[in-house]
């Protein structure tokens, strides 16, 4: 029977961080752009304000409770869809054309992106980059940026 148990607990723990983090977020936390809405047509440069509700901001490095600072998935699959989910909850959520880090405490940004349709989520993460448990994620916001 301990040895049940025991499994059970080990697939439980090990589901929970697939999923996210070991920093606590308040699972009521919501992350959002301000300033744009789903489907929005424009043309570059795009400036997003981000918005969070629930936590703080802070700088990356800065351990505080409650806090975190913000990321942007960039024309990838959502958070918790993609097949590198795993490895961002490893190793910290990379930084490249895909995911962009504002470890400054930045709320907002201005990118320039070239016409097409373009997927933009924000992921909230720690102070080593890693998402929260629970994740604090926008939804998915698509954009088509016109010449």
């Amino acid at each position: 029977m301990y040895r049940v148990i025991l499994a059970a607990a080990v697939a439980i723990s090990s589901a929970t961080l697939t999923h996210a983090g070991d920093t606590p977020s308040n699972p009521e936390s919501v992350a959002y752009v301000v300033n744009l809405e789903n489907g929005a047509t424009m043309q570059s440069p795009v400036t997003l304000v981000f918005g969070l509700a629930g936590m703080g901001v802070a700088p990356a490095g800065v351990e505080k409770e409650g806090t975190g600072h913000h990321h942007i998935l960039l024309n990838r699959p959502p958070f918790g869809e993609g097949s590198e989910d795993a490895e961002l909850i490893a190793n910290g959520i990379p930084a490249d054309d895909n995911h962009i880090h504002f470890g400054g405490g930045q709320t907002q940004t201005t990118l320039d992106l070239p016409p097409g349709e373009h997927t933009i989520q924000l992921v909230l993460g720690d102070h080593f980059h890693v998402p929260h448990n629970p994740p604090v994620v926008s939804e998915v916001m698509t954009i088509t940026v016109t010449e």
